[in-house]
């Protein structure tokens, strides 16, 4: 079955859908699905090549960062993706389209389905759905939303990662079939931490330094127990960097806290198989992926309690959740795990354990059943 994939974000851009794309193009690759990927140009990168079996193509792209695009740059890629996508629809002729996120690539994805007929399968993230990440998307939304139903209508299948983001789509967009399919990882390709914690304990955050990470309250936590025996290294970056750092130096956690900015995956894979505790502070996340990335390296995960973190964290099993906001419970709950003897080491063997649903190969299997019924259908 050939299958074209949009996202306007595909690795080495992107933070954890395009990796999840990426993750699924190579599972479905080996399953024997014929693959192209049609996604944006960035500076350095080739516009066609093949990895891990995954024909991958890139369009004319003003993107400036690897770690974010504005709404600006997600309005040019449909303008400039739509006539290598149209080419590709065309003259390949694949049996249905692979649309991840419905912002801005559903769109792409809504006017090719007019033009030719191939049906797309619509995969969504938290940001797609109003009211998902409130601090970032409710005024857009406000006048979006009309333009964004036809997307998820006209939909052959659409999938959510989470009940979390089930939950608010079905609020908005009531009535339409939704499957929920979590973001799925290669465990076969993700190394593992020691059972035992490092010394110092390690603890990691990955992702993009935004208001919806919340990442001021984290460092108000660590500076409560400075005490402890502990070391933070911090990947990505954003607009919220500046502000970072200069906490960071306030808190008099300079010498504890590593700031790497932003890295390739494998590099952050590497890390993150260093590590003992993923900490995950956020306002808002729909299933994420890093979270479900420790879970396969066997880190412990400390977080906010919402909806998509609460998936993959087993509070007293393999980590805690704490109120949104409360530096003083994410600090209290931090000693308990530094401090309670075996404790971690536990947390870390369970995390491991619960990985197992989040396999991409078991992915891989659901999407496979999608797409067949969503052809034959056709």
């Amino acid at each position: 079955m050939r299958i074209l994939v949009l996202n306007y974000e595909f690795p080495p851009l992107g933070g954890g859908g395009g990796r999840f794309t990426a993750d699924l193009c190579r599972q479905l690759a080996k399953m024997g699905y014929s693959i192209r990927v049609q996604t944006g140009y960035f500076r350095g990168l080739p516009r066609v090549e093949v990895r891990d079996g995954v024909t991958i193509y890139r369009s004319w792209s003003r993107r400036r960062y690897r770690h974010t695009c504005s709404v600006g740059e997600m309005g040019l890629f449909v303008l400039a993706g739509f006539l290598p996508a149209l080419h590709h629809a065309r003259s390949w002729r694949p049996h249905l389209l692979h649309a991840h996120f419905a912002v801005p690539t559903g769109v792409l994805s809504f006017f090719l389905h007019l033009i030719t007929g191939i049906p797309y399968v619509l995969s969504t993230q938290l940001g797609d759905v109003p009211g998902g990440v409130p601090v970032q998307t409710d005024q857009l939304f406000k006048w979006l939303k009309p333009f964004t139903a036809p997307i998820w209508q006209a939909a052959a299948m659409v999938t959510v990662p989470s009940g979390h983001i089930h939950a608010l789509a079905q609020q908005s967009y009531p009535g339409i079939p939704m499957e929920v399919v979590y973001n799925g990882v290669n465990l076969d390709q993700q190394p593992q931490s020691s059972r035992a914690p490092h010394q110092p304990v390690r603890l990691l955050f990955a992702g993009r330094f935004s208001p919806q990470k919340n990442l001021p309250v984290l460092l108000q936590a660590l500076h409560q127990v400075r005490d402890l025996d502990w070391q933070l290294e911090m990947l990505g970056d954003g607009p919220q960097m500046p502000v970072i750092k200069e906490q960071v130096k306030i808190s008099e956690l300079a010498r504890r806290v590593n700031l790497h900015g932003w890295l390739p995956p494998q590099k952050v894979a590497e890390i993150m198989s260093q590590g003992d505790i993923l900490v995950l502070p956020s306002l808002a996340e729909g299933l994420p992926l890093v979270g479900v990335q420790a879970l396969g390296a066997g880190l412990a995960i400390l977080g906010s309690d919402i909806g998509g973190v609460a998936e993959v964290v087993r509070p007293g099993v393999n980590g805690f959740l704490c109120p949104v906001n409360d530096s003083c419970a994410f600090a209290a709950a931090l000693r308990i795990m530094l401090t309670t003897n075996g404790l971690l080491s536990k947390m870390k063997a369970e995390s491991r354990r619960l990985a197992e649903t989040f396999d991409i190969k078991k992915i891989g299997a659901q999407f496979d059943n999608i797409f067949k019924t969503v052809v034959k259908r056709k």
